[in-house]
């Protein structure tokens, strides 16, 4: 592959000055909304199986005084064990955000990385959300640089490539390093990127926790400390003699990274989920939610449910064992409680309830190629069927918390402090919101870090 362009010029520039560019108010919004839903499924995370793991880890480090803050507990280690912790609780579930056109779950990595990162260096409140949205523009544009599909088909894991640069640069900009360390930056990201997509195998959600999000964030942290402290590197790992692109890209998209940058922020495309499930499944549920509000039907009434998908989805969500990333299950109990919420979400007990079991085999789960053409948005379509031979039928082609169909500050509060309730208490939850949306009137990272501590 003949190479004769590379985006480290512009890239390594934007990054050193990332902290000193002002972004207009919609961005710094559309921020706090990622931010308070990332921090929100950490907090909940630091409670299931691949949060428990991570504290674990972190407790066989050995706790750091005056170090970084693991949330939701009590907890305080390194900033890069921090960061993996951190990382790790926030995909530890399937309530974070996603890029669908990058095919990464941003915010888990790199609000980690931001978050001890922030504290290690000292920044303050508004300095975390600049970082943050640089992070998702290198991210996003990493992967898509790749072809982020075609990347994942040839066994890669895009969850794990983008989120690593993206954290590097989130955490660089915080370290204040300048256009030549930025350099050595992104090569030692690049050094460290990794993942193979058999996490999709994943039975427990807790190596794909660390996949998503404790190996982004805790490698994006190494980077930034390392280079903070004289650490030198290649001068360009995207151009030159066996490069990065060399090593991975198959007719990539070399300029991507410097592409708009300053203008078009990747953060503004990324959507927050609705439903705490996996991503294929918002569509199916949102149709669901439409059909139960609008129509009159028992479930006697049902004969038969047809839920359609793209192709790329099947087999992420077709009849898993966890109960949050499994559709036939999830759709089920949303026709039998007429709602979903977390609690329902990850009720496994559930799995074997006989009515939940019966509505199962009602459910027909079939793949279109009309949607997968609409990929990487990812729509669905649901048909009930009923015995007196009427069809009801709804199509979700924008799902509720898509750049499309946008979520309400309300909206966000409610599932945030839903989320949040059980480990901190609903109080402190609240604080926690308010916090996130006056974030940059904190002068001190450690003081926003200290309200989402255990006491």
């Amino acid at each position: 592959m003949s190479q004769t362009l590379s985006p480290m010029p512009v890239l390594s520039d934007y990054i050193s000055k990332a902290l000193k560019q002002d972004l207009a108010q919609e961005v710094l919004i559309k921020a706090k909304f990622h931010f308070l839903d990332t921090v929100a499924s950490m907090i909940s995370g630091s409670q299931m199986l691949a949060g428990q793991k991570a504290i674990d880890f972190v407790k066989a480090q050995g706790e750091v005084s005056g170090g970084s803050t693991v949330l939701g507990t009590n907890l305080k280690t390194t900033a890069i064990h921090a960061a993996l912790a951190n990382g790790m609780f926030g995909h530890a579930d399937e309530t974070d955000d996603s890029h669908a056109e990058s095919l990464t779950h941003p915010g888990c990595g790199i609000v980690a990385a931001v978050l001890s990162s922030a504290e290690h260096f000292e920044r303050n409140g508004l300095d975390m959300l600049k970082a943050m949205v640089l992070g998702y523009d290198v991210c996003c544009r990493l992967t898509k640089s790749l072809h982020a599909y075609d990347f994942r088909v040839q066994g890669h894991s895009s969850h794990t490539f983008g989120p690593n640069f993206g954290a590097a640069a989130a955490a660089g900009a915080l370290a204040s390093v300048n256009s030549e360390q930025a350099r050595y930056l992104m090569s030692y990201a690049a050094q460290q990127a990794s993942g193979v997509s058999s996490w999709m195998r994943d039975k427990d959600h807790i190596e794909k926790a660390f996949d998503f999000g404790g190996m982004a964030a805790r490698n994006g942290v190494t980077s930034a400390i390392m280079v903070s402290l004289g650490f030198t590197g290649v001068d360009d790992v995207f151009s030159g003699e066996r490069n990065f692109y060399v090593a991975y890209g198959k007719d990539p998209i070399i300029m991507e990274l410097a592409t708009d940058l300053g203008t078009r922020y990747e953060i503004m495309q990324t959507s927050i989920k609705r439903w705490t499930v996996g991503s294929p499944i918002q569509a199916p549920l949102d149709s669901l939610d439409i059909l139960i509000r609008n129509h009159n039907f028992e479930l006697s009434d049902i004969s038969h449910i047809k839920v359609i998908i793209p192709h790329e989805s099947l087999t992420i969500v077709n009849n898993r064992e966890m109960p949050e990333i499994c559709i036939q299950h999830l759709c089920a109990l949303m026709l039998i409680d007429g709602n979903m919420n977390f609690a329902k979400a990850h009720d496994r007990l559930r799995m074997r309830d006989p009515e939940v079991l019966r509505i199962r085999e009602l459910i027909e789960l079939s793949a279109s190629d009309e949607l997968s053409k609409q990929m990487p948005t990812r729509q669905g379509i649901v048909e009930i069927h009923l015995k007196n031979g009427k069809t009801l039928r709804e199509y979700t082609q924008a799902v509720r918390g898509t750049p499309l169909n946008p979520m309400s500050q309300e909206e966000l509060d409610h599932k945030c402090i839903e989320l949040m309730d059980p480990v901190l208490g609903k109080s402190t939850a609240s604080t926690i919101c308010k916090a996130v949306w006056e974030l940059e009137r904190f002068k001190s990272a450690r003081e926003f870090t200290q309200i989402l501590r255990k006491h």
